[in-house]
């Protein structure tokens, strides 16, 4: 884990990320269990995605995740976590491009990059992607 932190996320931040995953997972249908690369070559691992799943659900119930709702809480995330949320709402915006619901997709995700990339500093982002991440 790059950079672990704790982030306060409120409860409709959680559910959109949880909705992410969600999306990512059903993407790896018929793919191989380790890991997909979609048509623009954003990589996931399962694995890793699956685990953030299980800590968001850690924290919110799947009541609260699936309604979006639920108090403000704390939760753990390295910098490994935000670049795979990131990348699943960029897979996600590409693949709703033509529905009629991509305004909210967008604005959503606007959201989301916003509360997720504040505890990190410019300079910590800009040194997490010179090693790769």
């Amino acid at each position: 884990m790059t950079e672990p932190r704790l982030v306060e996320l409120p409860g409709e931040a959680a559910s959109s990320i949880d909705q992410i995953l969600g999306i990512v997972l059903d993407s790896f249908m018929g793919s191989s269990p380790s890991a997909h690369v979609g048509a623009f070559g954003w990589g996931f691992d399962v694995e890793h995605v699956v685990e953030l799943e299980q800590r968001l659900r850690d924290v919110w119930s799947v009541e609260e995740l699936s309604r979006g709702e639920g108090d403000e809480r704390t939760i753990e995330l390295s910098m490994e976590d935000v670049a795979l949320i990131l990348h699943g709402m960029a897979f996600t915006e590409v693949m709703s491009a033509d529905l009629p619901w991509t305004d909210m997709v967008r604005w959503t995700s606007d959201f989301v990059t916003t509360q997720l990339r504040a505890p990190w500093t410019d300079e910590e982002w800009e040194a997490f992607g010179a090693i790769g991440g």
